[in-house]
């Protein structure tokens, strides 16, 4: 496996509203819940090798690293130097990069994580045959965008756009998203963490 080299892809990142650290007491149970559906989605799993793609500011990496000490645990996100005071203080491995064109060989990655990621990028069926391609395992997960929008409009947030979060492009129901992900995996367990939609599942 060979460290990824900085790129600048065509992707953008859109929103980078770092929801983990919200101190916002409703969003703070929504997180509880997500997490909650993570750690089922990885009981069981002995991964020597993590790759977390469209890792933001490095939590969910952290949290990998704390949960699989052992492992080998890498985050990559696209381009952005604000990340860089945020990745220092991690002691994880984080590197710049696109999810259309993950530096990785064929099935070298153990568990590959992509959260609140897809729905960002302009080509996703190219991501997640990118995924499929390098990863033995992978958990996913997008927002279950009939639910997140209107969660936004209630909280009066992007009411011009009718609830949709910049930088979301992608837009799945919890089904919708299931049957994209299976053109390329065989899902082992799905989960519904209001207002997300999680996946796990192997390449075909």
């Amino acid at each position: 496996m060979s460290a990824p080299a900085p790129s600048t892809p065509a992707n953008v990142a859109g929103n980078t509203y770092d929801k983990y650290a919200s101190t916002n007491p409703i969003e703070r149970k929504m997180m509880a819940g997500f997490f909650s559906a993570l750690d089922r989605m990885l009981e069981g799993m002995s991964p020597a090798t993590i790759v977390e793609v469209g890792a933001g500011e490095g939590r969910i990496t952290g949290r990998l690293a704390e949960r699989f000490p052992d492992a080998t645990v890498i985050g990559l996100d696209l381009q952005d130097d604000a990340l860089l005071d945020e990745w220092k203080q991690l002691g994880v491995p984080m590197f710049f990069g696109d999810a259309t064109r993950l530096p990785f060989a064929d099935q070298s990655i153990d568990l590959i994580i992509g959260l609140e990621v897809l729905e960002h990028i302009p080509r996703p069926e190219r991501a997640l045959a990118e995924i499929a391609r390098v990863g033995k395992v992978a958990v996913l997960s997008v927002p279950n965008e009939p639910i997140w929008r209107v969660g936004n409009m209630v909280r009066g947030r992007y009411l011009r756009a009718m609830g949709n979060t910049p930088g979301h492009i992608n837009h799945w129901s919890s089904r919708s998203f299931r049957k994209f992900v299976e053109q390329q995996f065989h899902t082992d367990q799905s989960a519904a963490p209001l207002p997300w939609t999680m996946v796990s599942g192997t390449p075909r």
